[in-house]
């Protein structure tokens, strides 16, 4: 690990001692912003120091892999205070003239207009239109001000239910492995070699339940979720059947 990193971890860890701090000492709700999986891995390596202080975690929708902290529980503030989090709603101003956009058009477009990362969450990608999680402070200059994406003109909305908007879908894989070992279900998931699934554990990779997974021999369990960079994630469902020569057929929902 670089000298920069290891910088930057340290003032991570400060930053999370001082919310827990705030909120236990003062008697206030105190926010992260989005953290990704390095930064939520980090939180959870500090869990048992943290202890004495309750938190929530929240991303604005179930499953989402970003994700806010929220230091404070209602017991010890007497209140319930929501996370400041919303959803902007990116579509074409014509559907007609519409390219096909990605996660990294929208991403980028977003990017271009001098936003903080920490202030947006996932973005939830369509063909042509995208459900932006973020910062609620910031909605109002994002409606404002993006107004294209790639060379498509676009208007933003916040919505008011997220159900209302389209939702990805899971694809259902069955595959057959001889055990649950975290690398072989990566590499039969992904359809990738046995030494490709380990090299992604080596370049710290592959994240369980928003934690970095560096045992690759780790044997996983039903509906944990499983992110391997830069080929998405699956999540374990149902319990693994046998077959008759003794493999374990196992169920996945795997989001590309």
């Amino acid at each position: 690990m670089s000298q920069e990193n290891e910088k930057e971890i340290q003032q991570l860890k400060n930053r999370f001692r001082d919310l827990a701090e705030r909120a236990y000492s003062q008697g206030i709700y105190t926010f992260t912003g989005f953290l990704g999986l390095d930064g939520l891995d980090v939180f959870h390596r500090m869990e048992q120091e943290l202890g004495y202080v309750g938190y929530t975690l929240s991303g604005g929708y179930e499953d989402a892999d970003r994700k806010m902290i929220r230091f404070g529980e209602e017991a010890q503030m007497g209140y319930e205070m929501p996370f400041p989090i919303v959803c902007v709603h990116i579509r074409p101003r014509m559907d007609k003239f519409a390219e096909t956009l990605s996660h990294r058009d929208f991403l980028g477009a977003l990017m271009n207009l001098g936003i903080e990362r920490s202030t947006l969450g996932d973005i939830r990608a369509g063909e042509r239109e995208a459900c932006l999680f973020c910062v609620s402070s910031i909605a109002p200059f994002l409606c404002d001000n993006l107004k294209q994406v790639k060379h498509t003109n676009v208007q933003c909305s916040v919505v008011e239910s997220v159900e209302e908007l389209p939702r990805e879908e899971p694809v259902p894989v069955s595959i057959q492995v001889q055990s649950l070992r975290i690398d072989a279900v990566v590499a039969k998931v992904y359809n990738m070699s046995r030494e490709k699934s380990l090299a992604l554990f080596r370049g710290g990779k592959v994240y369980v339940d928003g934690r970095l997974c560096e045992n690759n021999s780790r044997l996983l369990k039903q509906d944990e979720t499983v992110n391997a960079r830069g080929y998405g994630k699956f999540r374990i469902v149902g319990e693994p059947g046998k077959t008759r020569k003794g493999k374990l057929t196992v169920e996945a929902a795997v989001y590309r």
